[in-house]
Protein backbone atom coordinates (compact mmCIF):
# COMPACT_ATOMS: atom_id res chain seq x y z
CA UNK A 1 0.00 0.00 0.00
CA UNK A 2 1.34 3.53 -0.84
CA UNK A 3 1.57 6.53 0.86
CA UNK A 4 -1.29 7.97 0.08
CA UNK A 5 -3.53 5.24 0.12
CA UNK A 6 -1.93 4.51 4.06
CA UNK A 7 -3.31 7.85 4.98
CA UNK A 8 -6.99 7.79 3.02
CA UNK A 9 -7.52 4.59 5.14
CA UNK A 10 -5.84 6.06 8.37
CA UNK A 11 -8.16 9.17 7.53
CA UNK A 12 -10.85 6.60 7.33
CA UNK A 13 -11.46 6.89 10.95
CA UNK A 14 -14.44 8.14 11.96
CA UNK A 15 -13.16 9.38 15.44
CA UNK A 16 -9.77 10.34 14.80
CA UNK A 17 -7.14 9.81 17.99
CA UNK A 18 -4.65 12.44 18.30
CA UNK A 19 -1.94 9.72 17.71
CA UNK A 20 -3.56 9.16 13.99
CA UNK A 21 -3.75 12.60 13.78
CA UNK A 22 -0.31 13.22 13.97
CA UNK A 23 0.81 9.99 11.92
CA UNK A 24 -1.61 11.67 9.45
CA UNK A 25 -0.32 14.94 9.38
CA UNK A 26 3.58 13.41 9.37
CA UNK A 27 3.00 11.59 6.43
CA UNK A 28 1.46 14.06 4.58
CA UNK A 29 4.62 16.30 4.97
CA UNK A 30 7.27 13.42 4.43
CA UNK A 31 4.96 13.40 0.92
CA UNK A 32 5.53 16.85 0.46
CA UNK A 33 9.01 16.23 1.27
CA UNK A 34 9.69 13.36 -1.44
CA UNK A 35 8.67 15.43 -4.32
CA UNK A 36 11.00 18.43 -3.43
CA UNK A 37 13.30 15.79 -3.28
CA UNK A 38 12.85 14.11 -6.26
CA UNK A 39 12.89 17.52 -7.95
CA UNK A 40 16.45 18.34 -6.83
CA UNK A 41 17.89 14.91 -7.49
CA UNK A 42 16.78 15.44 -11.10
CA UNK A 43 19.83 18.24 -11.66
CA UNK A 44 22.51 16.30 -9.29
CA UNK A 45 24.06 14.99 -12.11
CA UNK A 46 28.12 13.80 -12.68
CA UNK A 47 29.68 16.07 -15.23
CA UNK A 48 30.16 13.27 -17.90
CA UNK A 49 32.62 13.39 -20.80
CA UNK A 50 31.45 12.19 -24.00
CA UNK A 51 28.59 13.59 -26.27
CA UNK A 52 26.72 10.49 -25.61
CA UNK A 53 26.88 10.80 -21.92
CA UNK A 54 25.84 14.68 -22.41
CA UNK A 55 22.75 13.17 -24.46
CA UNK A 56 21.93 10.57 -22.04
CA UNK A 57 22.22 13.26 -19.20
CA UNK A 58 19.78 15.47 -21.08
CA UNK A 59 17.42 12.79 -21.77
CA UNK A 60 17.36 12.06 -17.77
CA UNK A 61 17.09 15.47 -16.71
CA UNK A 62 13.66 15.94 -19.04
CA UNK A 63 12.37 13.05 -17.63
CA UNK A 64 13.36 14.01 -14.06
CA UNK A 65 12.22 17.26 -13.80
CA UNK A 66 8.48 16.58 -14.29
CA UNK A 67 7.67 14.35 -11.52
CA UNK A 68 4.18 12.93 -10.89
CA UNK A 69 1.81 15.36 -9.55
CA UNK A 70 1.15 15.27 -5.59
CA UNK A 71 -2.59 14.08 -5.05
CA UNK A 72 -4.60 17.33 -3.84
CA UNK A 73 -4.97 17.36 0.20
CA UNK A 74 -8.47 17.45 0.73
CA UNK A 75 -10.67 19.80 3.06
CA UNK A 76 -10.55 16.89 5.61
CA UNK A 77 -6.72 16.74 5.95
CA UNK A 78 -6.08 20.59 5.91
CA UNK A 79 -8.57 20.29 9.29
CA UNK A 80 -6.51 17.23 10.55
CA UNK A 81 -3.37 18.62 10.04
CA UNK A 82 -4.26 21.85 12.33
CA UNK A 83 -5.69 19.71 14.47
CA UNK A 84 -2.41 18.27 14.98
CA UNK A 85 -0.97 21.54 15.02
CA UNK A 86 -3.50 23.31 17.33
CA UNK A 87 -1.80 21.24 20.22
CA UNK A 88 1.42 22.60 19.90
CA UNK A 89 0.95 26.20 18.65
CA UNK A 90 2.12 28.48 22.23
CA UNK A 91 -0.99 30.08 23.46
CA UNK A 92 0.80 33.51 24.65
CA UNK A 93 0.14 35.30 27.75
CA UNK A 94 -0.96 38.79 28.66
CA UNK A 95 -3.92 40.69 30.44
CA UNK A 96 -6.62 40.88 27.68
CA UNK A 97 -7.47 38.75 25.07
CA UNK A 98 -7.21 41.10 22.24
CA UNK A 99 -9.49 40.10 19.24
CA UNK A 100 -9.34 42.38 15.77
CA UNK A 101 -11.18 41.65 12.60
CA UNK A 102 -11.25 43.48 9.29
CA UNK A 103 -13.51 43.57 6.22
CA UNK A 104 -14.11 45.80 3.45
CA UNK A 105 -17.01 47.95 2.79
CA UNK A 106 -17.19 50.57 0.04
CA UNK A 107 -15.77 53.31 2.27
CA UNK A 108 -12.59 51.38 2.70
CA UNK A 109 -11.61 48.18 5.28
CA UNK A 110 -13.70 48.71 9.01
CA UNK A 111 -11.65 47.79 11.57
CA UNK A 112 -13.79 46.42 15.31
CA UNK A 113 -11.36 45.65 18.26
CA UNK A 114 -11.81 44.30 21.81
CA UNK A 115 -9.95 43.89 25.09
CA UNK A 116 -11.10 41.21 27.42
CA UNK A 117 -9.79 40.58 30.77
CA UNK A 118 -9.87 36.98 32.62
CA UNK A 119 -12.23 38.44 35.49
CA UNK A 120 -15.00 40.07 32.77
CA UNK A 121 -13.88 43.17 32.05
CA UNK A 122 -14.19 44.72 27.93
CA UNK A 123 -13.43 47.66 26.30
CA UNK A 124 -14.03 47.45 22.26
CA UNK A 125 -13.62 50.21 19.56
CA UNK A 126 -15.79 50.52 16.45
CA UNK A 127 -18.52 48.06 17.66
CA UNK A 128 -21.90 48.86 17.15
CA UNK A 129 -23.73 52.10 19.17
CA UNK A 130 -20.29 53.69 19.98
CA UNK A 131 -18.43 56.69 18.54
CA UNK A 132 -16.29 55.68 15.71
CA UNK A 133 -12.89 55.04 16.64
CA UNK A 134 -13.21 55.52 20.86
CA UNK A 135 -12.46 52.55 23.05
CA UNK A 136 -15.48 52.01 25.47
CA UNK A 137 -16.44 49.91 28.28
CA UNK A 138 -18.41 47.44 26.70
CA UNK A 139 -19.16 44.07 29.30
CA UNK A 140 -20.27 41.64 26.91
CA UNK A 141 -19.82 38.53 27.54
CA UNK A 142 -17.75 35.60 25.38
CA UNK A 143 -21.09 33.50 23.97
CA UNK A 144 -21.43 30.56 22.03
CA UNK A 145 -24.88 30.36 20.05
CA UNK A 146 -26.67 32.95 21.45
CA UNK A 147 -25.48 31.23 25.25
CA UNK A 148 -22.92 33.29 27.57
CA UNK A 149 -19.93 30.97 28.08
CA UNK A 150 -17.31 31.78 30.86
CA UNK A 151 -13.49 30.98 31.12
CA UNK A 152 -14.15 28.17 33.63
CA UNK A 153 -16.58 26.93 30.78
CA UNK A 154 -14.11 27.03 28.45
CA UNK A 155 -11.45 25.58 29.83
CA UNK A 156 -13.29 22.26 31.10
CA UNK A 157 -14.84 21.54 27.36
CA UNK A 158 -13.61 18.16 26.45
CA UNK A 159 -10.74 17.46 24.32
CA UNK A 160 -12.41 14.73 22.35
CA UNK A 161 -14.10 15.56 18.93
CA UNK A 162 -17.54 13.65 19.75
CA UNK A 163 -17.38 14.78 23.28
CA UNK A 164 -17.02 18.50 22.73
CA UNK A 165 -19.90 18.46 19.67
CA UNK A 166 -22.19 16.55 22.13
CA UNK A 167 -21.35 19.31 25.05
CA UNK A 168 -21.84 22.17 22.57
CA UNK A 169 -25.26 20.65 21.63
CA UNK A 170 -25.85 20.97 25.20
CA UNK A 171 -25.15 24.01 26.31
CA UNK A 172 -28.12 26.67 26.83
CA UNK A 173 -29.04 28.03 23.09
CA UNK A 174 -30.63 31.19 22.13
CA UNK A 175 -32.42 30.20 18.48
CA UNK A 176 -32.78 33.69 17.70
CA UNK A 177 -28.72 33.74 17.53
CA UNK A 178 -28.28 30.56 15.89
CA UNK A 179 -27.82 29.85 12.15
CA UNK A 180 -30.73 27.43 11.17
CA UNK A 181 -27.45 24.59 10.42
CA UNK A 182 -27.36 25.24 14.15
CA UNK A 183 -30.43 24.38 14.94
CA UNK A 184 -31.01 21.02 12.78
CA UNK A 185 -27.57 20.01 14.92
CA UNK A 186 -25.01 20.51 12.25
CA UNK A 187 -22.77 22.81 15.02
CA UNK A 188 -20.47 24.14 12.43
CA UNK A 189 -20.97 27.70 13.17
CA UNK A 190 -19.62 26.99 17.19
CA UNK A 191 -17.18 25.03 16.10
CA UNK A 192 -15.56 28.11 14.04
CA UNK A 193 -16.81 30.11 16.71
CA UNK A 194 -14.06 28.46 19.49
CA UNK A 195 -11.18 28.17 17.15
CA UNK A 196 -11.53 31.91 15.93
CA UNK A 197 -12.44 34.61 18.41
CA UNK A 198 -12.36 32.70 21.70
CA UNK A 199 -9.60 32.22 23.85
CA UNK A 200 -10.12 28.20 23.61
CA UNK A 201 -7.26 26.08 25.48
CA UNK A 202 -5.15 24.46 22.81
CA UNK A 203 -6.88 20.61 23.74
CA UNK A 204 -9.62 22.04 22.95
CA UNK A 205 -9.12 24.34 19.63
CA UNK A 206 -7.49 20.30 18.10
CA UNK A 207 -10.94 19.21 19.03
CA UNK A 208 -12.86 21.93 17.79
CA UNK A 209 -10.74 21.40 13.84
CA UNK A 210 -10.86 17.43 14.41
CA UNK A 211 -14.84 17.46 14.70
CA UNK A 212 -14.63 20.26 11.43
CA UNK A 213 -13.14 17.25 9.85
CA UNK A 214 -15.91 14.94 10.36
CA UNK A 215 -18.28 17.63 8.61
CA UNK A 216 -19.71 15.88 5.69
CA UNK A 217 -18.64 17.34 2.17
CA UNK A 218 -16.05 19.82 3.26
CA UNK A 219 -13.90 20.46 0.33
CA UNK A 220 -10.16 22.07 -0.45
CA UNK A 221 -10.34 24.42 -2.79
CA UNK A 222 -6.86 24.77 -3.07
CA UNK A 223 -4.06 26.88 -1.94
CA UNK A 224 -4.76 30.56 -1.24
CA UNK A 225 -2.98 33.75 0.52
CA UNK A 226 -2.46 32.99 3.70
CA UNK A 227 -3.41 29.15 3.52
CA UNK A 228 -5.75 26.65 2.12
CA UNK A 229 -9.58 27.70 1.02
CA UNK A 230 -12.00 25.09 2.93
CA UNK A 231 -16.03 24.90 1.96
CA UNK A 232 -18.47 23.54 3.95
CA UNK A 233 -21.88 23.14 2.12
CA UNK A 234 -24.83 23.82 5.12
CA UNK A 235 -28.31 22.78 4.25
CA UNK A 236 -30.31 24.93 2.31
CA UNK A 237 -28.10 26.90 -0.18
CA UNK A 238 -25.56 28.27 2.36
CA UNK A 239 -21.91 27.47 2.19
CA UNK A 240 -19.39 28.75 4.58
CA UNK A 241 -15.61 29.80 2.97
CA UNK A 242 -13.15 29.87 5.03
CA UNK A 243 -9.00 30.36 4.99
CA UNK A 244 -7.39 27.93 6.84
CA UNK A 245 -3.33 27.36 7.72
CA UNK A 246 -3.09 23.95 8.80
CA UNK A 247 0.59 24.98 10.44
CA UNK A 248 -0.53 27.57 12.52
CA UNK A 249 -3.81 26.35 13.36
CA UNK A 250 -5.25 29.29 12.14
CA UNK A 251 -8.50 30.28 10.15
CA UNK A 252 -7.03 33.13 7.91
CA UNK A 253 -10.27 34.88 7.25
CA UNK A 254 -13.83 33.18 6.79
CA UNK A 255 -17.21 34.77 5.15
CA UNK A 256 -18.94 35.25 8.98
CA UNK A 257 -19.19 37.41 11.51
CA UNK A 258 -19.96 36.71 15.26
CA UNK A 259 -22.69 38.94 16.03
CA UNK A 260 -22.50 40.77 19.93
CA UNK A 261 -25.35 37.92 20.58
CA UNK A 262 -23.35 35.06 20.20
CA UNK A 263 -24.52 33.83 17.15
CA UNK A 264 -22.89 33.95 13.45
CA UNK A 265 -24.07 35.76 10.58
CA UNK A 266 -22.80 35.36 6.63
CA UNK A 267 -21.61 37.97 4.96
CA UNK A 268 -21.23 38.35 1.08
CA UNK A 269 -16.52 38.74 1.79
CA UNK A 270 -14.67 37.50 3.36
CA UNK A 271 -13.70 38.73 7.61
CA UNK A 272 -10.20 38.72 8.70
CA UNK A 273 -9.88 37.44 12.32
CA UNK A 274 -6.59 37.80 14.43
CA UNK A 275 -6.46 37.29 17.96
CA UNK A 276 -3.48 37.25 20.72
CA UNK A 277 -3.12 37.54 24.43
CA UNK A 278 -1.48 41.44 24.99
CA UNK A 279 -0.37 43.53 28.48
CA UNK A 280 -0.94 46.59 25.82
CA UNK A 281 -4.18 48.68 27.59
CA UNK A 282 -6.53 49.67 24.98
CA UNK A 283 -5.74 52.95 23.59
Amino acid sequence: MDDLNAVATLLAKPEPSTEAITRSRGRLQERVTRGRARRRRGWLLPVLGTAVAAAAAVAVILTSVAPPAAAPVSGRDVLLMAAASAERVPQGTGTYWHVTRTWQTPDGPHVQESWTTRDGHRWSRNESNAPPGAVVEDPAPFRLMGAEIGWEELEGLPSDPEELKERIAGLPQNDSAMMPADRQGELVSPLITLITELPTPARVRSAAFAALASTPAVKNAGPVEGGQELLIPLSGSLEIRMVVDPEAARVARANMLLTAEGGSAMSNSYISVTTEWTDELPR
